[in-house]
């Protein structure tokens, strides 16, 4: 279980009702095929042995003993092959019948778990067969000597994994107020598996995905769900075989329906136990009527087949991406507006460079001006050319600020650059980082001191992503009184403008915003050639697109480097090959840890995401963090 990772899987085929031997055989094909691809869990459907609708043939001797016979066989059948796998049957205990899910390891039973919820209702009569789980974990006897425990509190535990626990419901357990799942994952189970027979109705597959996605966030577990299909009875219902395997509310993999098969995912068990580490309401609980039976899996260095989208916090999808986008503004929207309402103040001043981040601070100004109805002109917005600003950047800058409507001020910051480069003896022909950093805290002294000019306030436009890599002047643009974008992510930012952009279609404003999206980001402290840009922020820091999934992975899952890197190899295979990955996944940790200092006094700003680096917040962490052991990883990628 490499990194974390487990391969899971759910397996239908076409039942024969109550041909016990030729269901075995079906079972032990499925088997040998999903060992074939590396399958270490594997879950068939509820009463698979025998088939779900055999009703009143349920009372028969005949397939009752033939199931347990059967079961041995395929119990037999599993050594050596270090698969875990689930199986539905019905068992004689006590004499009540019980609808069962065997688990079976290396030719052993190590568990058999009835199902809890016996439905009685509409197309369900099981109770005429089956009686509920005993309160209890007993010891049954299966075959001449075998002593098995039989409950419905037991949990399977991977000794060489302990991040993997497995407990078992059955079907309509799920469906309860409190499914049996709950007490599982509180006492530890980190991954569920339920063998199902649930009929197929007009919506109810939209009903089950949404059942069982919202179950697995809830418990913070893996979920695979096996339905029975093709060859059940169809006197009354049909079943479609609607096989799901989720994480913690995201769908990995979906079967297709009225097809008998396998369908594979590769599930992250380790991330789901640092997600519940994080959550102080995720309380455990010991309950001593649950009995743990171990296992030991073999390490499986899987090939992973599972998706990593390369832009974790954008939607690839265009309608859900308009929706994430305006979420995201209003947020910032009326972070704003209830600072300005709080702090009495009706002024506001913001730095306009013409690049990304200060066009979005500028925007949700405005829009937060028209919700207040307070006058525009009351948004001082000011442009500060130096060395490095092309015509480019300062005409959009200007053109935007007429559009928009505010009051539109031009400081040129040159000749007091020029001033303190000879108050503290910097040569003005060395572009090195003091010859940077003297215009970024020449532009943020101008705004600060306008600020209290006119009574107002600072807004900072610095993102997410330049807050994670320190790519900021400490106390330059580093400081505001309040920034609206500090939890947008680079790779959002975009997005977000062209969103906005589309609400002003086929005005000037538009064009202009569309202009400003073709821009290189840069922080033009570099002087121009010929009214080009020459600084380009990802020559130097590396691809945001790379930081951006980085930081996701970080500081939402703590992956250690060699996972990210892993992860980050699968998502940009085909963009960018494995040394540049390395590269700058070596760079993010370098200055995520060295550049803490300047994120421990960072201005206030609302939170958007589930990432962001507050240190009142989401990220309490020592400026003086050693990132040495997290370097030494990296070199050994």
């Amino acid at each position: 279980m490499k990194d974390g990772f487990i391969r899971v899987a759910s397996a239908s085929f076409e039942v024969k009702l109550g041909n016990v031997q030729e269901n075995a055989h079906q079972i032990t094909e499925q088997i040998k095929i999903a060992h074939e691809k590396n399958t270490q869990i594997l879950v068939f459907p509820e009463l698979c042995l025998t088939g779900y609708t055999l009703q009143d043939i349920f009372f028969q001797a005949r397939v009752l003993n033939e199931a347990r016979e059967q079961l041995l066989m395929i119990k037999e059948y599993t050594k050596d092959l270090n698969m875990l796998i689930v199986i539905g049957l019905p068992l004689e205990v006590k004499n009540k019948i019980y609808n069962c899910a065997a688990v079976l390891f290396d030719g052993e039973i190590l568990g058999i778990v009835p199902k809890t919820y016996i439905p009685n209702y509409h197309e369900f009569y099981e109770a005429r067969h089956f009686a509920s789980a005993p309160q209890e974990n007993i010891d049954i006897k299966i075959g001449d000597n075998e002593y098995i425990s039989f409950g419905s509190r037991i949990i399977f535990r991977d000794v060489n994994h302990p991040y993997l626990q497995i407990g078992v419901e059955i079907c309509e357990d799920v469906w309860a107020p409190l499914p049996p799942s709950t007490n599982h994952c509180l006492n530890g189970a980190t991954l569920i598996l339920n063998p199902s027979a649930s009929n197929d109705l007009t919506g109810k597959s939209d009903y089950r995905r949404q059942l069982i996605s919202t179950h697995s966030a809830q418990c913070v577990c893996g979920y695979v769900y096996t339905n029975a299909c093709l060859g059940e009875s169809s006197t009354d219902i049909v079943f479609s075989g609607h096989h799901l395997i989720c994480e913690n509310g995201v769908t990995l993999k979906e079967s297709q329906q009225y097809e008998n098969g396998i369908i594979y995912a590769d599930m992250d068990i380790e991330k789901l136990a640092r997600e519940r580490m994080e959550m102080t309401t995720y309380e455990n609980q010991f309950d001593d009527k649950y009995w743990t039976y171990d296992f030991e899996f073999n390490d499986v260095d899987l090939e992973l087949t599972r998706y990593y989208d390369p832009h974790p916090f954008v939607p690839s999808d265009e309608n859900k991406r308009a929706i994430r986008c305006k979420e995201v503004f209003d947020i910032q929207i009326h972070g704003l507006i209830q600072r300005l309402k709080a702090a009495h103040i009706q002024k506001v001043v913001i730095g306009i460079s013409g690049g990304l981040d200060s066009t979005l601070a500028l925007l949700v100004a405005t829009m937060a001006y028209k919700k207040l109805n307070y006058p525009l002109t009351d948004i001082i917005a000011v442009t500060m050319p130096c060395f490095g600003t092309t015509s480019r950047t300062k005409n959009n800058a200007l053109m935007m600020m007429e559009e928009c409507g505010v009051t539109s001020l031009t400081v040129d910051i040159g000749d007091a650059v020029h001033q303190h480069f000879q108050d503290i003896g910097q040569d003005p022909n060395i572009h090195d980082v003091t010859y940077e950093n003297c215009q970024a805290r020449e532009r943020t002294q101008v705004l600060m001191d306008i600020a209290n000019k006119v009574g107002g306030i600072v807004i900072g436009t610095g993102d997410l992503s330049e807050v994670a890599l320190g790519w900021s002047t400490y106390n330059g643009d580093h400081m505001s009184m309040y920034g609206v974008n500090v939890s947008v992510p680079k790779t959002l930012v975009r997005y977000l403008v062209d969103y906005i952009s589309s609400l002003y279609k086929g005005e000037k404003l538009e064009a202009i915003l569309q202009d400003i999206l073709d821009t290189p980001v840069s922080p033009e402290l570099i002087p121009a050639d010929d009214d080009k840009i020459t600084q380009k922020t990802e020559d130097i820091v590396g691809p945001y697109e790379l930081h951006d999934f980085f930081l996701y992975h970080h500081a939402r899952f703590h992956y250690e480097p060699a996972k990210l890197f892993r992860i980050a190899s699968i998502a940009y295979q085909n963009k960018y090959d494995k040394e540049t990955i390395k590269k700058w996944l070596t760079l993010f940790y370098r200055r995520f840890f060295t550049q803490q200092f300047k994120r421990s006094c960072i201005p206030d700003g609302p939170k958007v995401g589930s990432v962001a680096l507050s240190p009142r917040g989401d990220l309490r962490m020592p400026s003086d963090a050693d990132v040495s052991a997290w370097l030494q990883e990296c070199e050994k990628l």
